[in-house]
């Protein structure tokens, strides 16, 4: 045996994904009364915000995508003949390719934009007169930019919706959106009936003010204040807020700890969400390395890790073999989520 196919078949010995997270859909379905009636405020809508959403429509989009997720047969292709405008001028494998995914199995048919710098922006054509000619073209934008005010001046010409698939430093709602979809597959009923919740701790590992992902989270977790007993950002920035941020997220009944002793935390947190990649105009930094977690991190042995993707060195590939690995789940089910949305805007469902 060469030494190629010995590599290989070592490889197929080794230890496989731990695919736990994959499992729990049909749980969700039973916890959640349907109510699709409380979607309607969401049908040919932009989605901008996290801010948008209150909790009820987070749980009956939840249910939605779990219906999508466990029964595919009910989807009968039903955005035949219809266009989707992914528009990513900045870099993306995620965002992108689980909204097309999403579409496509809604049936319709997508056209792409991957660079800025192939579009008339290039050639100094404003936002407005883009949105111009994307309502002649399409039925529904999906736009990610490392523009902040791009998706906001693009809505106000736009007489289709549009999605923000990433304002630069500002927010993320769908990925926030898959974040709790997936928070609800692991314990439906801390969000569905939080009185009869354990004690649960959800830990941040971020920077709100700098990460679009942690942001937007965070946004909608003010939906659920009775959900965790403390919600503890873990951080060493010395200004992780902006003004008002802390302030607007304690109104909301939250209980929100800020620390940067990693460490000391670990043990107590049932959820670990972990982020490392700060966007910086048309590049990213990576930060918050010193928070890394491995094998060797002292976490409950129940608690579960979610991360947006892509991952560093902050989040090691000895955990993708563990129970702890929910980032891989997260991901898969922010397909199904999207198609929740999608199919809400456009009012096939409901």
């Amino acid at each position: 045996m060469n030494k190629e196919i010995a590599d290989v078949t070592e490889q197929l010995d080794e230890p496989k994904l731990d695919l736990h997270g994959f499992e729990r859909p049909r749980e969700l379905l039973g916890q959640i009364e349907e109510n699709l009636a409380c979607l309607l405020e969401l049908v040919k809508r932009p989605i901008i915000s996290a801010r948008q959403f209150n909790g009820d429509q987070l749980l009956q989009l939840s249910r939605l995508a779990a219906r999508f997720e466990t029964q595919p047969q009910m989807i009968q292709r039903p955005l035949t003949g219809k266009i989707l405008i992914s528009a990513f001028y900045e870099p993306s494998t995620r965002t992108r390719l689980s909204f097309e995914s999403a579409w496509h199995r809604l049936g319709g048919d997508i056209m792409s934009i991957t660079q800025a710098n192939t579009t008339g922006i290039a050639k100094g054509e404003t936002y407005a007169d883009v949105a111009e000619m994307l309502n002649a073209y399409g039925d529904v934008v999906v736009l990610r930019d490392a523009n902040q005010s791009s998706v906001h001046e693009m809505v106000r010409s736009l007489r289709i919706p549009i999605i923000n698939g990433g304002n630069g430093l500002d927010e993320h709602p769908t990925q926030a959106l898959a974040d709790i979809y997936a928070m609800l597959k692991w314990n439906p009923r801390a969000f569905v009936a939080p009185r009869a919740r354990p004690n649960l701790r959800l830990g941040i590992i971020g920077v709100p003010s700098k990460m679009r992902t942690v942001r937007s989270l965070l946004l909608l977790l003010r939906n659920f204040p009775k959900t965790f007993t403390e919600v503890v950002l873990i951080t060493d920035d010395e200004a992780p807020f902006d003004e008002g941020q802390h302030e607007e997220l304690l109104e909301s009944g939250m209980k929100l700890k800020v620390t940067q002793d990693f460490r000391k935390e670990l043990p107590r947190l049932n959820v670990i969400y972990q982020n490392a990649i700060l966007w910086t105009g048309e590049g990213y930094e990576s930060i918050g390395h010193k928070f890394r977690l491995d094998r060797k991190s002292p976490l409950r042995e129940d608690a579960i890790i979610l991360h947006p993707l892509a991952r560093g060195p902050e989040l090691s590939r000895q955990l993708d073999v563990t129970p702890h690995n929910w980032y891989f789940a997260q991901a898969r089910g922010a397909v199904f989520v999207r198609m929740a949305l999608l199919a809400t805007i456009l009012k096939i469902f409901i």
